[in-house]
Parts: structure tokens; sequence; C-alpha cells
């Protein structure tokens, strides 16, 4: 394992910035190109965020942001966790590193041509090398704090579909419970599973998707939206049924409710994003006391906002309060105690007017709205540990990749 890259390769990297700016996008579609020739790798991926660009996009940032902190790459510690929690759901293994390596390497070449020197190559060797220790490294470190804790597991493992609840007319929940009757692991509220799939006419699929309940033993639930042009969440739609058995691998990623904290707690969620925040809130409200809670979501209508009933029963308990925002709806829902309705989207001008300064913010959504508000609590001066996201797919945003 490299112990650090030396100053050639640091400064050759770093002379590549303005090639990769140009160029990256090209090079990282050509490798993903590579990759999905490769039999030994290609059934890892998400086929429908190369199709729309997201992970060649995503891939092509982080490393633009990699050679922009070659010579101090601690400040992607966020970003590389990141990557080894998705890498750790979707059960990557050090095997897979060298495929990836020799695919990057050669579209390198491929897209720069005769500027690709011997000496640039080498560099990228030793650069990508060393980056790939760091994450086999880290995600070794998960893989086994997984298989110590009590109901964990590496791997696939099966599950059932318990029972199946029509949340919305396009969003169903899902109770999963383990084929082998014995315990789960306790997820972080937030987190995700991810799912080994096997759809008829496509073929393999991965996908991840939050787990939407309060941590148990015994069972996890998901809830997934129907998108027309989703091929995998069709399929949970319109085939997926109570008794069918899904390969999952263990709760993964670093979008989690932080334990430590006694500020006061903002969620703020959009459409599918509010999956996750439920996760924490239902784990928050059904503790004897926790911190005060605001809940603010945007929807479209009445009809389809997810988890409408939890929602307005977490408000009029008092557990918490809430701020809904349906962007499609002149007349709102009767208002109740604890929650209030507006017409229209979420604005940056009414999380500056509204927002608590002490509090510590999580956020998910779609990601210009997500953006939008992490851009306006920054310029709030709220500082970046006390803002949280989950960015659905792949981190195609430079911003969030790099937490400027």
């Amino acid at each position: 394992m490299s112990i650090s890259l030396t100053p050639q390769t640091r400064t050759i990297v770093k002379a590549c910035i303005p090639a990769l700016e140009a160029h990256g996008v090209d090079i990282t579609r050509e490798m993903y190109r590579r990759l999905l020739s490769d039999e030994n790798i290609r059934d890892l991926f998400n086929i429908s965020h190369q199709k729309n660009g997201d992970q060649p996009r995503a891939l092509a940032y982080a490393v633009l942001a990699y050679a922009r902190h070659i010579d101090g790459p601690t400040a992607l510690k966020d970003m590389i966790e990141r990557i080894a929690e998705k890498h750790v759901g979707l059960n990557i293994l050090p095997e897979h590193y060298p495929h990836v390596g020799t695919a990057l390497l050669g579209a390198i070449a491929h897209v720069l041509g005769e500027q690709a020197t011997p000496e640039i190559m080498e560099a990228w060797k030793e650069a990508y090398g060393f980056l790939a220790d760091v994450l086999i490294n880290r995600e070794r470190q998960i893989y086994e704090d997984h298989a110590a804790r009590k109901g964990g597991w590496t791997g696939w493992r099966a599950f059932r579909i318990a029972d199946r609840h029509e949340e919305t007319a396009d969003t169903v929940s899902f109770i999963l419970q383990p084929v082998d009757g014995q315990p789960v692991m306790q997820h972080q509220p937030g987190q995700y599973l991810s799912f080994r799939l096997d759809i008829p006419g496509h073929g393999p699929e991965r996908r991840n998707y939050s787990i939407s309940s309060a941590p148990a033993d015994d069972h996890y639930r998901i809830t997934v939206r129907k998108q027309e042009d989703g091929v995998v969440s069709r399929w949970f739609h319109d085939d997926v049924r109570a008794g069918d058995t899904l390969d999952v691998s263990a709760p993964a990623g670093d979008f989690f409710l932080q334990s430590s904290s006694e500020r006061p707690l903002c969620f703020i969620s959009a459409g599918a994003g509010i999956t996750p925040v439920m996760s924490m809130m239902e784990a928050l409200t059904t503790r004897t006391s926790h911190p005060a809670i605001h809940f603010i979501h945007g929807t479209q209508t009445a009809d389809n906002e997810i988890f409408a009933r939890k929602t307005h029963g977490l408000a009029a308990c008092g557990a918490i309060t809430a701020d809904l925002f349906y962007s499609q709806m002149n007349s709102l829902p009767q208002r109740t105690d604890g929650l209030n309705c507006h017409t229209g989207r979420l604005t940056p001008s009414w999380l500056k007017a509204h927002k608590d300064r002490q509090a510590d913010f999580y956020i998910c959504g779609p990601t210009e709205f997500m953006v939008s508000m992490i851009h306006t609590l920054r310029e709030q001066d709220i500082p970046m540990d006390r803002i949280h996201y989950e960015m659905f797919g792949s981190a195609s945003t430079p911003y969030l990749v790099t937490q400027a």
C-alpha cells in the first residue's frame, strides 16, 4: 500500500487540472464504457445513471476534486466517506479496484491522446492506487463493523416482503423481514439499503432506497416513489408483492442522525426526500425526550403528500412543528395545531426568515432544491458541520461533491 504520494506525482496531477476541467466528463464517460463491457464488474452499476450521464459527471467532479486537493486529500474526507459507504452498500470488494484502475487509465490515454505522456500515466497510476488503498481500508473497517454488530451481516442477505402499503397513488412502502428469521442490524436513522435485483426483461440492477422507519430488530421499511422512466421503481410498484424475496445488503450511508447533538433540529425535505427524514423523526419521537423538531417539507398536492397522516399526527400531538408547502394547490388543507400549510414552493427568502440559527439542519430532496437550501443556510453563516444532506442517485453537483 502506498504510504504517500511522491512530490513528482502530486506536481503532475495538479498540472492536469486544466485538462480535467476541459475533458473530465469525456474521460469518465469513456471509463464507464470500458467498465460496462467488462463482465467482471458491469453488473455493479446503476445503468440508469449511465444513460442520463449522472454517474460520469459525478466521477468527473470527484476526480477533479481529488486533483485539486492532492496536496491535502484529508479535505476530501467527507467525499471519501460517502463513496466508501456507497461501495459497501453495493458490496464492492478489493478485487474490483484493478478493473476500475485499468478502465480509468485507459480512458485517460484514449481521451488525451499524445498529451498522455508516460510520465502523466505513471503519475495517475500512482494517484489512483493511493486513493484505492484509502477506500479499500475504510471499506474493510465498515464491513468488519457490520459483521460485529448484533443482527449485522456482510454480502447479500435474503429478505421477504412481509407487507406493502400504498402511501399515495404513486408511492408504496414495503416491510422487509429476513428469510432466516434472525435479528437485523439496527440502522442509523437516515441510512439506506442496497438491493441486488434481476428485473425480468432488463437483467441485473443495483439500487439504494432509504430506510423510512425507525430502527428495529426485526424489519426495515423502504418507501418507493414510482418514476415513469424508472425501470426499478415501476417494477417495485407493478410486480413486487408480499411474499417475494429480495437480496439486500446491510444498512449504509453517511447521512444519519447525529445522536450527540442537543441543539434544535430542522428537517428540510421535498418529495420523496421525506423518506430518510421520516426515519429520523420516528426514531426521535419514540424517545421520552428529544430536542425541538421543526419539519419543513415541499410537495405538489395533498394527494401525493407522502406520510401525510404520520406528519400531521406528530404535529397534532406536539412532537414536532411543521410547515408544509404545496406547489400545485390554491386551497390548502385545514390547519391543525403545530402545522402550517403554505401555497407555492419553499423559497430561500422564507427559509432565511424562519430558520433557527441554533439548529442542526438535515436536508434531502431533488438536487436543485438541496443546493438552494444549502446555499441559503451558508449565506446565513450556518457552519457546514451543522448542515447534513443526502442526495439520491449520483452526487453530480460539484458544490455537494466538494462541500465548497
